[in-house]
């Protein structure tokens, strides 16, 4: 597994006496918990550009670019608390501790983090009071002058299981929550401002926390329970990978922004029990139960899967994975990240939930099911069906303008609307507008990443288009749409190999891909030079969904394997629906590289397509690439 050491703040944060508050109530604690971190937590962190490692039942671990940013976000959410619990008696307040440390990180390839600068947080958010803020001596010095709170030395703590002490300071609250939320805000406002617009952004964002505490959520998600699965062999060998099953298919399930996974100790009690699928679903409020076991036989491990939504009792969806025994980490590994695909993002459950939105009263639609819809739309692959989509994004950002998904599909559609006759002059500075605007909502959001990559390689820049796309994968290394989406564009960052290797794995965790991701594909094996693997993706893709570019992407395939008439049977089929089209013209492809327009000349040119563009597409593109034998034409 690769990894890579950084420096990082660190903001640990757990809920006190949990286990109490459960005890008590688990149904209205669980539902209060769901509810502090739809509206208070997450908007507070993508607030202050934090990323959310991971939780960890009642608790969670978050990652800032500045100790800054992460004190900010601290007192946001326990001044939030305080003005949440006024008026509860204490058994009934759910009250967090925090810990803050910054320091050397080691970051892992699936985005975990690990090292020093995780467990000081971890052990000092121990020594933080109930409703508190605790912050080690190094992030003090950082804050020190940049933040008008007040803080009191806490003296050098010994933490466990760190060797040296470790100095520590609290902020004090003081229970003025309002005033020293002010103070903080309003202090080196400079450092947090680029321009007139990031302070208009910054506002809109405290202004949706002021107004979310007093209204209700607009956004609903759909939500899924993950119950352990089974140990049918009952040996401790194979519960161990039952175990590890679990807990993997709940983190990769956990990175979709689609959806809410219920945490892993609330399904642990259903743990070697018979079930009603339907009561785990109001116990725990979820939409979707996934459940499965796993068995030896001989050499063999069977894993078998199964989606049910709860509230029909019907049954969505079921697979069956048979692998050597020997493979028993892999198989974990593999199963986890196939299983994150076909129900996260465009999988399974974002599918039963297009179809339920399909069956509501367009009166009451919420800006989720104006997002359900728009995406529904959005993948006819059609003129019509990209205006509707366009339509009902539109509608879903006016409803609820913090729904980063539906502002990264409005921007990703929007600029797939130049392929249907839209001004690329007058779309592209509103889709990146809109992509930007989705990461700054949820910086967290590996899609909003990818989608701002796309915008931009479609615009032709690729360095900043690149960096986009290594940050979503870096959030979500297991996505096969973002792998897909990525190994269209990889040749452009001169990465060819990178992109036909992004393809491999994107079918094997995804094999029933979509239509759009089957282009990708093929054009990453085309300018790798698999031929082959170009060939077979595009003639198993619908040919009325061809664009002009997987057009000539076929014709050329054929010729670069010496298949004659098969490519100029394909090379005249294009023709007959673009008349005008030359190598020259399809050369002047805006968002290719010189290197991506040279690997078409010689077979489109074998295939029989024309050589030369006409005099009316040269006026239109004085800046098009001309070949020698046009010159002097």
């Amino acid at each position: 597994m690769s990894e890579a050491r950084k420096l990082a703040a660190i903001l640990v944060a757990d809920v006190v006496g949990y286990s109490r508050l459960a005890g008590a109530d688990e149904d209205r604690t669980l539902a209060r918990l769901r509810g502090l971190r739809s509206d208070l937590i997450d908007p507070a962190t993508a607030a202050h550009h934090g990323r959310i490692v991971k939780r960890t039942g009642d608790g969670s671990i978050i990652e800032f670019r500045s100790v800054v940013d992460a004190v900010r976000c601290a007192i946001e959410v326990q001044t939030g608390m305080m003005e949440r619990n006024a008026g509860l008696p204490p058994e009934r307040r759910i009250e967090f501790r925090v810990g803050i440390h910054v320091g050397d990180v080691v970051e892992e390839s699936d985005g975990d983090l690990m090292g020093d600068g995780v467990n000081i947080a971890a052990r000092l958010e121990r020594v933080a009071e109930a409703g508190g803020v605790a912050i080690s001596g190094t992030a003090y010095d950082q804050v020190q002058g940049k933040l008008n709170a007040p803080f009191e030395f806490l003296g050098d703590q010994r933490l466990k299981n760190i060797d040296r002490p470790v100095r520590a300071y609290k902020v004090r609250l003081d229970g003025k929550s309002p005033a020293l939320l002010s103070r903080v805000r309003a202090i080196d406002t400079r450092s947090l401002l680029i321009g007139a617009s990031a302070l208009l952004l910054m506002l809109a964002a405290v202004g949706w926390l002021s107004w979310s505490r007093h209204s209700p959520a607009l956004v609903g998600r759909a939500s899924l329970a993950v119950l352990p699965f089974a140990n049918i062999a009952g040996d401790e060998g194979t519960g161990r990978l039952a175990d590890g099953l679990t807990e993997d298919i709940i983190t990769d399930l956990s990175r979709y922004r689609n959806m809410d996974v219920i945490a892993h100790n609330s399904t642990e009690r259903y743990k070697g029990k018979p079930v009603d699928v339907q009561q785990v679903g109001r116990d725990l409020n979820a939409r979707y139960v996934l459940e499965g076991s796993v068995q030896r036989d001989g050499d063999q491990i069977r894993v078998t899967a199964q989606l049910i939504d709860a509230r029909a009792d019907t049954h969505l969806w079921s697979e069956r994975w048979d692998r050597p025994s020997k493979e028993f980490f892999a198989v974990q590994n593999e199963i986890a990240s196939q299983l994150g695909n076909r129900l996260g993002e465009a999988g399974v459950i974002d599918k039963a939930e297009q179809e339920a939105a399909l069956r509501s009263r367009p009166g009451n639609f919420s800006a989720y099911e104006f997002y359900l819809l728009g995406r529904s739309e959005a993948l006819r692959m059609s003129a019509d069906g990209n205006a509707k989509a366009l339509e009902l994004f539109e509608k879903a950002v006016a409803a609820d303008p913090r729904l980063a998904r539906a502002w990264a599909d409005l921007a990703y559609t929007r600029q797939n609307s130049t392929q249907y006759g839209g001004d690329p002059a007058a779309v592209g500075p509103k889709a990146l507008a809109e992509a930007q605007r989705a990461v700054e909502i949820d910086p967290s959001d590996a899609g909003a990443h990818a989608t701002l990559g796309y915008v931009l390689a479609m615009q032709g820049e690729f360095g900043r288009s690149e960096a986009e796309f290594d940050k979503a994968l870096q959030l979500n290394p297991g996505d096969a749409d973002i792998l897909a989406e990525y190994s269209g564009f990889a040749s452009a960052y001169g990465r060819v190999e990178h992109g036909a290797e992004a393809a491999d794995r994107a079918i094997r965790l995804n094999p029933n891909y979509q239509v759009w991701q089957g282009f990708q594909f093929s054009w990453a094996y085309f300018v790798a030079g698999r031929y082959e693997d170009a060939l077979r993706i595009l003639e198993r893709l619908p040919k009325d969904k061809f664009q002009e570019s997987a057009s000539v992407l076929l014709a050329a395939s054929y010729a670069a394997l010496g298949r004659e008439p098969q490519a100029k049977a394909a090379a005249a089929n294009t023709l007959a629906r673009s008349p005008g089209l030359t190598i020259e013209g399809f050369m002047a492809t805006p968002d290719w590289t010189d290197a991506d327009r040279k690997r078409f000349v010689e077979p489109m040119r074998a295939a029989g397509f024309p050589v030369c563009a006409p005099t009316e597409t040269l006026a239109k593109n004085p800046q098009l690439v001309r070949l020698p034998e046009c010159l002097s034409k």
